[in-house]
């Protein structure tokens, strides 16, 4: 019987594709998937979403009506995952990181090893970056008993894009159970600054403000490293990543043009101040992602986000919708928990 989901529910974005595509695979299940990102200002499949829905159908086999450039409607239906090696070409700045984390969960569960090429944007907006992925998502999805390790041979920025990603997956036998709801004491703390194809001198400025930034609130002075990035584009990016006892943080800043440096520099820190004064465990962008796999694990799992986003339970609702569990909410304190159904190969 076709699952059918509502595309503006809640947030109503592209995570709601991504989420089906990966349970749909997962699950073997057929999905529709109607009004998708409806109230967008640009509603329907855009070039990253369609992307998404290309690898899903590549790696399945599956059976996609719908599967155009605007469209707000999707029907899918999979077949067995089949491992491999995969090429992918987004086309624009679309983010290869949407992509991958479409297609990472189901390939987990595949057979064999699987690699991904993919070529797109790597530090684009609305998305996390390579380095964030790279330095916090794998690192958690690793604690979680899976297998992923990733390249970037080339930076893609909006709007030119033409980063390339390579991503490889080994397969597990099932997910472990996480709690995430101490984080500990703050053991390590480093700094992206990078240029591509514009003046170091950027890099520098961003460079000198974070160490103002951290000096200002009272931080030791953190690991600061500087990148120019081959790319066939422009950009600039302050990354700060925090390694805590249990686990670690991550916090993007994007250049764009009128925007100063010390603007990016002071983007990314403000994100990373207010993040030590919560009691978050797990930042934003970490609490999407993981809650898939934590409804896919074994046993009770459990995390403490920074803040109970729209985005987020709309996330949930989506995987409630493939899998036969319930997740726990408490907005007053962030926390997240969920009894997994325990899924393995």
């Amino acid at each position: 019987m076709t699952l059918k989901i509502d595309g503006s529910h809640g947030e109503g974005g592209g995570q709601i594709l991504r989420t089906a595509l990966s349970l749909a695979a997962i699950r073997q299940q057929p999905v529709e998937i109607h009004n998708i990102r409806s109230g967008r200002k640009k509603p329907g499949l855009r070039p990253q979403h369609l992307m998404a829905v290309k690898a899903m159908a590549l790696i399945t086999a599956a059976n996609v009506k719908g599967a155009e450039l605007g469209s707000m409607r999707l029907y899918f239906e999979p077949r067995q995952i089949t491992p491999g090696s995969y090429s992918l070409d987004i086309g624009t700045a679309g983010s290869t990181s949407l992509v991958l984390q479409t297609m990472i969960p189901a390939l987990l569960i595949a057979k064999k090893a699987s690699r991904v090429d993919i070529i797109g944007g790597t530090h684009v907006p609305w998305s996390p970056c390579f380095h964030y992925l790279q330095g916090v998502f794998v690192p958690a999805l690793q604690e979680m008993g899976g297998a992923l390790r990733l390249e970037m041979k080339r930076w893609g920025w909006y709007p030119k894009g033409g980063g390339k990603v390579i991503a490889f997956i080994s397969p597990v036998p099932e997910f472990c159970a996480v709690g995430r709801t101490w984080r500990g004491k703050l053991e390590d703390t480093y700094v992206l600054s990078a240029v591509s194809n514009l003046p170091m001198s950027i890099a520098e400025r961003q460079r000198d403000q974070v160490l103002k930034r951290f000096r200002d609130h009272g931080y030791k002075v953190p690991r600061i490293e500087l990148l120019k990035g081959p790319s066939p584009g422009t950009g600039t990016v302050v990354f700060v990543r925090a390694r805590f006892e249990k686990g670690t943080a991550g916090f993007t800043s994007l250049g764009k043009k009128g925007k100063p440096a010390e603007q990016v520099a002071d983007d990314a820190c403000l994100d990373f101040f207010e993040f030590m004064a919560s009691g978050a465990v797990v930042d934003d962008h970490l609490a999407d992602q993981l809650v898939l796999y934590m409804a896919l694990s074994k046993g009770h799992s459990s995390l403490t986000a920074g803040r109970i986003t729209k985005h987020l339970m709309t996330n949930m609702w989506v995987i409630e919708q493939f899998l036969p569990t319930k997740f726990e909410v408490d907005e007053e304190t962030g926390r997240v928990s969920v009894e997994g159904v325990g899924f393995s190969t």
